[in-house]
């Protein structure tokens, strides 16, 4: 990770300046980096009209756009992490992150359908009713449809599902619901979520000594901007806790870290991987916290029976997570000869595996809390406990392939924190490649796999090269923090 500030910048240059020496080609001003961003967000805010627009007619196309966002967000990263920044800086991230986020929040959800169930499951509560006890097609509901028609008919598998999200997500439907029921605010909350995300993700690294113009990484990804302002998905707020928890770790409150952790997992389930790497040795405050939560959760609508786990079951069917028909990896083992026969079960072992190898690894560094920079992976200014928690939801994603880009989302915030190629190769290929027409399930997807997996090994095997011989050092130059700049 690389931070950079216009007094270090400067201080890095005088040298050569002073000796009558030409500055390197690398070293800027600060105003010359915020000029830059503004270039650069003014162009993926007109991308972002540009997407709302592409809703009603083909222009360029939803690829051309995610293709073109990806090109500039790759500029803006590279600008902010190896140019001097100063007070500027910061503002005219935000600035263009807000501006991004209005003009798709205003928009009409379009690549996903599921912010409806969100708010029918709020209205349904509303009723007094359990949001698990009938489907939204159900005729016992059937007078809730007429004020709110426009909602229950884009629901999806309204007919036959009943709602998949866990209790703290319907506690939040509830409260949405009860100051407004409609899509607008529903994902006007979900944005407001990313706030939350956004003071954790500078508070950390204020704390760990690097710059919070970094969070440009978090704030201008346009993966976020269409997924969170255009389709609203809980995915936020699920964010905005995991942010929350990491920040409590770092500042040793197990038990508030508990309690963040299990409200992330009521919301969305998978940040429950991030248990063995938040977990301090000796201290079980914080595991406790997290059973206590999630039991007073499931309880709370526990009057359904096992309904309160509702389309969970269906939805592991329906997308394969049973049988391996969704798990790249292991379909791509199969077309190995000799591997043909290769099992489910098998792939489920070398999982466990993985997972077992990772929480060994957390439990080695387990009680590092980053206060000495001389320990095991808190170098550079990185808490012990960041890599095994980025490792662990790395882990889930590769091994599960998720089939829509939501599910990724949360790598972004560890992204901010670590930067790394491999996972910015990982989220914008994914992000390029499902707006294009290999987003269809069946040899397409497979194709789109393949491709998206290539490209992460090879960035791997770029960012170890880089590492055995830095050439990018001499390439760029990488002054000192400042804590001006903080």
């Amino acid at each position: 990770m690389i931070a950079t500030t216009d007094r270090a910048a400067k201080s890095a240059a005088s040298v050569g300046i002073d000796a009558g020496v030409r500055r390197h080609w690398s070293v800027a001003r600060a105003w010359q980096t915020n000029a830059a961003l503004i270039l650069i967000g003014v162009a993926l805010f007109l991308l972002t009209r540009q997407l709302v627009s592409e809703y009603d007619h083909f222009t360029i196309g939803l690829s051309g756009v995610s293709g073109w966002s990806c090109i500039l967000y790759l500029g803006a990263a590279l600008i902010v992490l190896t140019q001097p920044v100063d007070r500027f800086t910061f503002p005219i991230i935000v600035t263009v992150a807000i501006a991004c986020r209005l003009v798709a929040l205003l928009g009409p959800p379009f690549l996903s359908s599921d912010v409806y169930r969100y708010v029918w499951d709020g209205v349904v509560q509303h009723a007094h009713i359990s949001p698990y006890r009938y489907v939204p097609g159900d005729a016992v509901l059937a007078f809730l449809r007429e004020p709110f028609q426009s909602v229950f008919d884009k629901i999806n598998r309204r007919d036959y599902a009943h709602t998949i999200y866990p209790p703290a997500a319907q506690a939040l439907f509830y409260l949405i619901t009860w100051i407004s029921p409609t899509i607008i605010f529903m994902k006007s909350v979900m944005v407001l979520f990313e706030g939350i995300t956004m003071y954790a993700l500078v508070t950390l690294l204020h704390s760990l000594g690097f710059r919070r113009e970094q969070t440009l990484l978090y704030a201008w990804c346009p993966m976020l901007v269409w997924e969170i302002a255009g389709s609203g998905h809980l995915d936020s707020a699920a964010m905005a806790f995991i942010g929350l928890a990491l920040l409590a770790r770092f500042r040793k409150h197990p038990v508030l870290t508990g309690i963040f952790l299990g409200v992330a997992i009521l919301l969305k389930l998978y940040p429950l991987v991030l248990l063995p790497a938040l977990y301090r040795r000796g201290d079980f405050k914080m595991p406790a916290a997290v059973a206590t939560v999630v039991a007073v959760g499931y309880a709370a609508y526990s009057s359904v029976g096992l309904l309160v786990f509702g389309f969970l079951g269906g939805y592991v069917k329906e997308e394969g997570l049973a049988t391996g028909a969704r798990y790249f990896l292991l379909e791509l083992a199969q077309r190995i000869p000799g591997l043909q026969g290769l099992s489910t079960a098998a792939y489920f072992v070398l999982c466990a595996g993985v997972f077992a190898g990772i929480v060994w690894w957390c439990r080695r560094i387990a009680g590092f809390d980053g206060s000495n920079r001389k320990k095991p992976f808190a170098s550079d200014g990185v808490a012990g406990f960041l890599p095994p928690a980025f490792a662990l939801a790395s882990a889930l994603m590769f091994l599960f392939s998720p089939h829509y880009a939501w599910y990724i989302l949360w790598l972004i915030p560890f992204f901010s924190l670590m930067p790394n190629l491999p996972i910015l190769t990982y989220v914008l290929g994914f992000f390029y490649l499902y707006t294009t027409d290999l987003a269809e399930p069946g040899p397409k997807m497979f194709l789109a796999n393949k491709i998206l997996y290539a490209s992460v090994f090879a960035a791997f095997i770029i960012q170890l090269a880089f590492k055995r011989w830095p050439i990018h050092r001499k390439l760029f130059i990488q002054p000192v923090v400042a804590s001006e700049s903080l």
